[in-house]
């Protein structure tokens, strides 16, 4: 009984630890979209884009600018890939953990997205 709870707690322990370093850093995050500029054409606010063709990303589901950054940076000659000439160029350099605390730090912005008015 006690190796069993021991080994419960070891497990418990080791999953934090894996949880907590797979955590996404926000600061870094807006480091990151301050290095590469992204207010440039998604607005200081990340809220205001510079052309209506260009999303608002303050506010947005992490999970969905994760998917978005994978997908510049595969490009579009891989599969759900996706091509845009700066975004691409942008995403490039990009590591998952980089992908990942952009996405927490632009997802932890107050935005205007709604799901319905």
């Amino acid at each position: 009984m006690k190796k069993n709870l021991i080994t419960l707690c070891l497990l418990a322990a080791a999953t934090l630890c894996a949880q907590a370093a797979s955590a996404a850093d926000v600061a870094n995050g807006r480091a990151l979209t301050e290095k590469y500029n992204c207010a440039s054409c998604h607005g200081k606010d990340y809220n205001s884009p510079t052309e209506p063709a260009y999303p608002k990303l303050a506010g947005q589901h992490a999970d969905y600018l994760k998917h978005a950054l994978t997908a510049y940076r595969r490009g579009n000659t891989a599969m759900n890939g996706r091509n845009n000439a700066i975004m691409s160029a942008q995403a490039k350099p990009l590591s998952d953990r980089d992908i990942n605390d952009i996405a927490a730090y632009l997802h932890s912005l107050p935005g205007s997205l709604v799901v319905r008015k």
